[in-house]
């Protein structure tokens, strides 16, 4: 059991119950100290918790692993600009439910199935697959929904980007035409570039 707290980055009753180890034992962890739990159904190793780097997108992508992050939590995980959300941003589609995530907040933006596939890269991070938009389709998502978050922050993720060399000109230009806001964008890379 302790080979299995060192070893892993999250621990979920399911690792248990394949090692037939009853569930207690993760209340009984917790008690001690050893465990931290992060939300239902997802504990961390306590000598481990400060490690990650991307804890709420970590605990989100777990409870939620078709949930794609965008937005404001793609330009901090992609570290373009100056934002630091509160929330979590994601993606899912215009059918999908919201999921039901306790302890993290959560914005969630549906999008249609063209732009929703378009750009998703995956990135393993303490062995959890996140799904997360190319800074390029970020920057076109952040244009779409200037009104939700600002046409300032917009602008300071294209710049950034640019500066950065996170996407070319071309890659922001078919992002901006999946996203349909190519006519919003145009005069600001314009002006930029």
């Amino acid at each position: 059991m302790m080979e299995l707290i060192k070893d892993s980055f999250l621990i979920r009753p399911s690792d248990l119950r394949r090692l037939r180890i009853p569930d207690v034992y993760l209340t009984r962890l917790v008690e001690k100290g050893a465990l931290v739990r992060l939300q239902r159904g997802l504990y961390a190793p306590t000598s481990r918790r400060e490690h990650f780097a991307h804890q709420s997108l970590i605990e989100v992508a777990v409870k939620a692993p078709k949930a794609i992050f965008c937005l404001l939590s793609a330009l901090q995980f992609h570290e373009i600009g100056t934002q630091l959300p509160h929330e979590v941003w994601i993606a899912i589609g215009l059918t999908d439910r919201k999921p039901n995530i306790s302890n993290t907040s959560i914005r969630v933006v549906k999008l249609s199935q063209g732009p929703l596939r378009f750009g998703v890269g995956e990135h393993l991070v303490n062995g959890v697959k996140l799904r997360v938009y190319s800074p390029a389709k970020t920057v076109a998502d952040c244009f779409k929904f200037r009104n939700k978050i600002g046409l300032d922050i917009a602008i300071e993720a294209l710049r950034d980007t640019l500066r950065q060399k996170k996407a070319t000109t071309d890659e922001l230009w078919q992002a901006a035409k999946v996203c349909r806001v190519s006519k919003v964008m145009l005069p600001y890379m314009e002006s930029i570039v």
